[in-house]
């Protein structure tokens, strides 16, 4: 490996290091082992996952209803209500936005946008 290639792999490094230690990064994780110790937010997780499937399914064979996107869309909404996971999505938004902040100042100097499309080919 070259010199040059070793460092930024190193700045990478560091960089992710520096990323898990930001508020943010903090907050998501604790807001998320809160989330994963919550014995009703995990239930309704499961429920509104299972839902999802039974949709996703009914969508691919064209027996998709408005009233099953309805209903989905109700145990969504029962789901984020929950503190828990109310507090769980304010902090996955401020990470994404912190996240995409940091995208930005690495692909200024790039004429690529590096967290979208720098592993991409042929991308119009």
């Amino acid at each position: 490996m070259s010199v040059e290639t070793t460092s930024l792999e190193e700045l990478g490094r560091e960089l992710g290091a520096a990323i898990a230690e930001t508020d943010e990064y903090e907050r998501f994780e604790e807001a998320k082992a809160a989330v994963e110790a919550d014995d009703e937010a995990q239930e309704r997780i499961r429920e509104f996952n299972q839902l999802r499937e039974e949709f996703m399914f009914a969508r691919q064979t064209g027996n998709a209803t408005q009233e099953g996107m309805q209903k989905l869309q109700e145990k969504q909404q029962n789901l984020h209500d929950l503190p828990v996971m109310a507090d769980y999505l304010d902090a996955q938004s401020e990470l994404q936005s912190r996240l995409e902040s940091i995208n930005q100042a690495i692909s200024a100097p790039l004429a690529v946008d590096f967290g979208g499309e720098a592993g991409g080919c042929c991308q119009d």
